[in-house]
């Protein structure tokens, strides 16, 4: 089979912390990915399966394009963890230490952070009511919702709880109902984080358009911020989620995640 061969589209399978993803090159190749594709390679059952799907392509801007798919066949702004799974993909390739990579987001700095860890800049947090967006003007910090949640925006939507024991929330009732708060015009990726320790964190994470995952790396961004602002931790984060940890950094450039990254198996998909 020609890697051109329009019939088949090759692609990656990867995760970061058990969020896992199917990763699709289209630089050189004529099979194009659609929103029926995505939703086909999502299925569990009959597909690859994915939480997030990330098409490559070229661009004058920065080292790669990327964009994001939801298992629901919506398009996502930002994924954390599968924008660092690529970056240690593209490093290991070219032997780089530091890259571009281009988003909904904006153009996102990558590097090696030594030690089979990868670090990416998600950006500023959007701390404003119509940047997150909500749908109408109110504190962000504090939101007229039981439980008064934090809103953050990260190239996409987040709710975060802050409650006393994140093991204790039945994630799957709560996360399917907030997702589609009327807050939220464009539905939410939704948090529940408990402080376990000094600048350390417990957090679960429901993502819109895919339900629970194991881990997300724009939603512990969010959390990151969300809980420095409140005053809960320091700018400084270790977060512990379902696949494991994540250490967040809010600084004067952005917020940087840094993880370990996994890279599965390649296969082919007939269209």
């Amino acid at each position: 089979m020609a890697i051109n061969d329009s019939s088949y589209l090759p692609f990656m399978k990867m995760h970061g912390l058990g969020n896992d993803f199917v990763v699709v090159d289209e630089r050189g190749i004529s099979a194009r990915v659609d929103a029926a594709v995505a939703v086909a390679i999502a299925d569990r059952h009959r597909g690859v399966g994915f939480d997030q799907m990330a098409v490559l392509s070229e661009t004058p801007d920065a080292d790669v394009r990327l964009t994001f798919w939801n298992s629901d066949g919506s398009q996502a702004g930002a994924c954390g963890n599968a924008t660092r799974c690529i970056a240690r993909h593209m490093m290991d390739q070219t032997g780089a230490t530091a890259l571009t990579l281009q988003t909904a987001r904006g153009i996102l700095q990558a590097r090696d952070a030594g030690e089979g860890l990868t670090a990416v800049n998600m950006g500023q947090p959007q701390l404003a009511w119509q940047d997150v967006p909500l749908a109408h003007e109110m504190d962000t910090l504090e939101l007229p919702i039981d439980g008064a949640p934090t809103a953050t925006g990260m190239g996409n939507p987040h709710c975060t709880f802050f409650v006393p024991d994140a093991e204790a929330v039945d994630l799957a009732v709560k996360g399917a109902e907030l997702e589609h708060h009327p807050l939220y015009p464009e539905r939410t990726n939704v948090q529940f984080a408990s402080l376990i320790g000094t600048d350390y964190l417990r957090m679960r994470v429901w993502e819109r358009g895919v339900g629970i995952t194991l881990a997300s790396g724009s939603s512990s961004c969010a959390t990151a911020v969300a809980a420095a602002r409140r005053g809960l931790t320091g700018r400084d984060v270790r977060i512990d989620l379902d696949g494991g940890t994540l250490q967040i950094s809010w600084r004067d450039d952005g917020v940087w995640m840094t993880g370990p990254t996994a890279h599965v198996f390649d296969g082919q998909w007939r269209l």
